[in-house]
């Protein structure tokens, strides 16, 4: 298929809006897509800026690239959207990504990478990216947060059904006062302080079937039920744990919607847009 007029020999037609999708350098059982705006020219200067929207259980990356297309167009940002697959570390394995870490796999590094190969391909601006995550990628981007916050221009955390409290007084994945013993580094409180972060979520998302933990379940620990019975409960809890550690969070409830998050977008594309408008104005 012949290459879109304009652009040089070093991309190919399948590295430009919609892309096709690649498997990660880092570890191929991983991949991803990205959207690349239509201003992108191969031979031209201007940086761009990357989002990073993170899927839930569903693994729907490609629908969540379509649904954020809109926004790299106005804003000239590059998307990128990480798979996570199934099974990666047991059959039926659907949730080790969302802790970040399962014994020697670390996701956050598979991710990093993923985000340098961008690099080396397209012209990014900095080395700060905006992070989205709905669900199961609500539980990837606060603890994400927390572990890299030097990397995050902003954090939307979507409607998580499992939350680590910003909570020095119990172990992870409760708390975090192992958080250096667990992952080899502590949380940078005052680095975390600079990341704008929005927690998104659904008025009526007060379903429990997916996220109730009982002393059965391979995640129980004590505390695992402290943060309330629901999505609801648990991100006020996320958000008062936040600000007791002088965290400002944008906090949306939006009304009509359950454990859907097609209702929540429109306000996740306002924050990024502000969050940019900000830090284009300190540059």
């Amino acid at each position: 298929m012949a290459r879109p007029a304009g652009h040089g020999k070093h991309l190919s037609y399948y590295d430009f809006g919609r892309t096709t999708v690649f498997a990660s350098r880092e570890d191929s059982r991983f991949s991803y897509c990205a959207y690349v705006p239509g201003d992108y020219d191969e031979d031209g200067s201007k940086r761009y800026p990357v989002a990073v929207i993170v899927h839930g259980t569903e693994r729907g990356m490609q629908a969540y690239r379509d649904a954020f297309s809109d926004f790299a167009e106005k804003n000239s940002v590059i998307v990128l959207c990480p798979l996570f697959p199934a099974n990666i570390c047991f059959p039926g394995d659907l949730s080790s990504y969302k802790m970040l870490r399962d014994g020697d796999l670390h996701y956050d590094a598979v991710l990093l990478s993923m985000i340098d190969e961008l690099k080396e391909k397209y012209r990014i601006a900095g080395d700060r990216v905006l992070m989205y995550g709905f669900s199961g990628g609500g539980h990837f981007t606060h603890r994400f947060l927390y572990l890299h916050p030097e990397r995050l221009l902003a954090a939307s955390i979507g409607a998580p059904g499992v939350v680590t409290l910003l909570d020095f007084d119990h172990d992870f994945w409760v708390g975090v006062r192992n958080f250096e013993e667990v992952f080899g580094k502590p949380i940078d409180l005052d680095a975390v302080r600079r990341v704008p972060v929005q927690m998104v979520i659904g008025g009526n998302d007060r379903e429990t079937w997916e996220i109730t933990i009982t002393p059965k379940d391979a995640w129980w620990m004590p505390g695992a039920d402290a943060a309330g019975p629901d999505r609801i409960s648990r991100m006020q809890a996320l958000k008062e744990s936040f600000e007791r550690h002088g965290v400002r969070v944008r906090h949306d409830i939006v009304p009509g919607f359950a454990h859907d998050d097609r209702g929540l977008i429109g306000n996740v594309k306002d924050f990024f847009e502000s969050a940019l408008q900000e830090a284009r104005a300190s540059e």
